[in-house]
């Protein structure tokens, strides 16, 4: 029953993600967040702790992903773009943004296809403020070649 309320949950959080265009860079970032933290947190405890965990790891998540991408600029966007459509699975890209002071890498870890688009889940890792957070997504390439946060 858990598993099942944790997978609808997630469920209904990347469709809100996908069904989405006219969001922010820090909304995306949030229930990004948020998801993923929901499902780590799904992961621990038993009862009303693993409810806890979900909860915890959802709030942390969310808070993490937002600070992500709120502090993404578009000089950074177009970093990711690039990692996402010429990086190999593994391979990282690193760069430093001068007008924020922040730094990013970014790496994808999967490549496959969903309803005839190429998708790639990847890892994106950052320096805000001087604080190292992680915040793992996935998008997939748009008609036009672009690449879209879908979760």
């Amino acid at each position: 029953m858990k598993k099942i309320f944790t997978f609808a949950l997630c469920s209904l959080l990347a469709l809100a993600i996908a069904g989405c265009d006219n969001m922010s860079k820090q909304d995306v970032g949030v229930l990004t967040g948020g998801t993923v933290g929901a499902l780590v947190g799904s992961r621990f405890g038993k009862g009303s702790g693993q409810a806890l965990g979900i909860a915890l790891g959802a709030v942390g998540g969310a808070l993490i992903g937002g600070a992500i991408g709120k502090n993404m600029d578009q000089t950074d966007q177009a970093n990711v773009q690039r990692a996402l459509e010429n990086n190999r699975v593994g391979s990282t890209t690193t760069w430093h943004n001068p007008d924020t002071g922040n730094s990013y890498r970014v790496t994808p870890k999967k490549t496959y296809r969903s309803h005839g688009r190429y998708c790639r889940e990847y890892l994106t890792q950052a320096t805000i403020n001087g604080k190292q957070q992680k915040m793992y997504g996935t998008a997939c390439r748009q008609p036009d070649g672009s690449w879209k946060v879908v979760k």
